[in-house]
């Protein structure tokens, strides 16, 4: 007994003596980075990131980022990414300790990360430990996570106040509860700074290759003004920044009988005020018209969000409400009475997708616009795969908005091409312009170690430099049908390429 004792305390006295090195190593990392961006908020933190980095970046500024969103991405510092390896597929906050060892080894000036953590517990050990930001982030409050932060708004407010620096300053474009936080980081010492989005103007909205909100972009250009980059540098590197897989974006199709669609991929929005503003963006450039139809897909993990998509129907105004998922019955049910006869109950997890597509499209009109909105996850993903299937409609007539007079010329943005669906790989242009290999440097201790815990073994060796390659023209616009990206060997993780090899 005596001896599994003395056994139990050298263990644990070694775990110890690891765990402070580790520590020490990490801090000592996280000194090699003089600036470091912690974005945090309920909607729209990859983006924010993505938008940050490619201002600093407009700026001159040596920076390295990484998302968490729809598709997790390690981002150099000349605008090439890769995913971020997860053993198993599982998402941790350690992650961060790795990602951070990687970027000080390109010994930059900046460097920009999304807060992964929920629990208000993890958030604050991702400040306080993980990352230490000298800028926060906190882009905005939403009705989303209200088991973890909530129950009310106010509540969320403060537990995403628990990222901000001590000390240090924070950029919010939170209006609502501007006060809440203003009073959270004076507790912090923390210089609370508002990103005004009206300051950013409609044409340089129009500058971006992909569909993004004021609110973002005034975020972005604080944070660049805070580090010395002049507006218009900044604005040019976030048009040039590759955009999140998840973007919001317009499909154009044609279905067998004739008629004509535009189908709105709005599921990554999954509270409701993001979802509304996503859709009455869509509607006031264009991109999407009445009639307007609506297609809510249930979780039976998710019953709440399930009835808050169905109580913003009113606001919607749709002419038909189609339920697809299980429990259909806790959306329909949430929806004001006068609309709720407009609701079409196609749900059910055992419901065969080619039956309630066949029946949601034989009671669209000859030219209808469908939005998507709730959870992908179940039958929106078969939603998704089967309008996939649908031929593109190659026709060039702009659609017609009520506030548009018949023979006016629709403004819009320009989406990116290809479109980038977040259940698919990038297409091989997107991979040619910013997965591209190239050098590595060493870390802070003069190894190449970073790497151990996050590629697969095959892509243990350093990079090859490779010589820059061309960008593709962004020709394709928002009235333009879809071309469908050709499938990639990256699907299968298994067949992931080794960095010194040709794709």
């Amino acid at each position: 007994m005596l001896f599994l004792f003395t056994v139990l305390v050298v263990c644990c006295a070694i775990l110890l003596v690891a765990g402070v090195v580790e520590q020490r190593r990490h801090f000592a990392n996280l000194e090699h980075i003089p600036t470091r961006v912690l974005v945090n908020g309920i909607r729209g933190k990859s983006s924010i990131t993505r938008l940050c980095a490619g201002a600093l970046r407009g700026g001159g500024l040596n920076t390295v980022a990484k998302t968490t969103g729809t598709a997790a991405r390690f981002i150099h510092p000349d605008a090439t990414e890769e995913p971020v390896y997860r053993k198993f597929g599982i998402a941790n906050v350690v992650e961060q300790i790795g990602i951070v060892r990687r970027a000080a080894a390109y010994d930059p000036d900046a460097l920009v990360i999304e807060c992964m953590a929920v629990m208000p517990a993890l958030q604050e050990i991702n400040q306080s430990k993980l990352i230490r930001s000298t800028i926060g982030v906190l882009c905005n409050v939403r009705e989303d996570h209200l088991a973890e932060m909530g129950p009310t708004l106010d509540d969320v407010a403060r537990s995403l106040s628990r990222s901000m620096p001590e000390g240090g300053i924070c950029v919010t474009a939170e209006k609502d509860r501007f006060d809440i936080l203003k009073e959270e980081a004076d507790a912090r010492n923390c210089e609370l700074i508002y990103a005004d989005p009206e300051t950013v103007t409609d044409e340089e909205l129009r500058g971006f290759s992909w569909f993004t909100f004021k609110e973002n972009v005034s975020i972005a250009l604080k944070v660049a003004e805070l580090l010395g980059v002049g507006r218009e540098v900044a604005l040019q590197g976030m048009y040039d920044a590759p955009p999140d897989p998840g973007v919001l974006s317009v499909e154009r199709y044609a279905t067998e009988d004739g008629k004509k669609l535009r189908f709105a991929n709005v599921f990554a929005a999954n509270d409701p005020e993001s979802t509304l503003m996503n859709i009455n963006q869509l509607l006031d450039l264009g991109a999407i018209h009445r009639p307007l139809n609506v297609v809510i897909n249930c979780r039976p993990d998710r019953v709440e969000r399930n009835g808050q998509m169905g109580e913003i129907i009113p606001e919607l105004q749709p002419e038909k409400v189609f339920v697809i998922g299980h429990p259909a019955k806790s959306a329909i049910d949430a929806i004001p009475a006068d609309w709720r006869s407009r609701a079409v109950d196609l749900g059910g997890d055992r419901r065969d997708p080619e039956e309630f597509m066949r029946e949601m499209l034989g009671q669209l009109g000859p030219d209808s616009s469908l939005v998507a909105i709730g959870n992908i996850h179940g039958q929106g993903e078969l939603l998704l795969e089967h309008l996939a299937e649908l031929p593109a409609d190659e026709s060039e007539e702009p659609a017609q908005t009520a506030a548009t007079p018949a023979g006016d010329p629709v403004e819009t943005m320009q989406l990116y091409v290809p479109r980038i669906d977040p259940y698919q790989h990038y297409p091989q242009a997107y991979e040619t312009r910013y997965t591209e290999p190239h050098p590595v440097p060493q870390d802070a201790y003069g190894t190449h170690q970073m790497y151990d815990a996050y590629v697969p073994q095959q892509a243990q060796e350093p990079y090859a430099p490779q010589e820059p390659q061309p960008q593709p023209p962004r020709t394709r616009g928002l009235f333009e049908p879809r071309v469908p990206p050709a499938p990639h060997a990256a699907d299968d993780p298994q067949q992931w390429h080794s960095p010194g090899e040709p794709r």
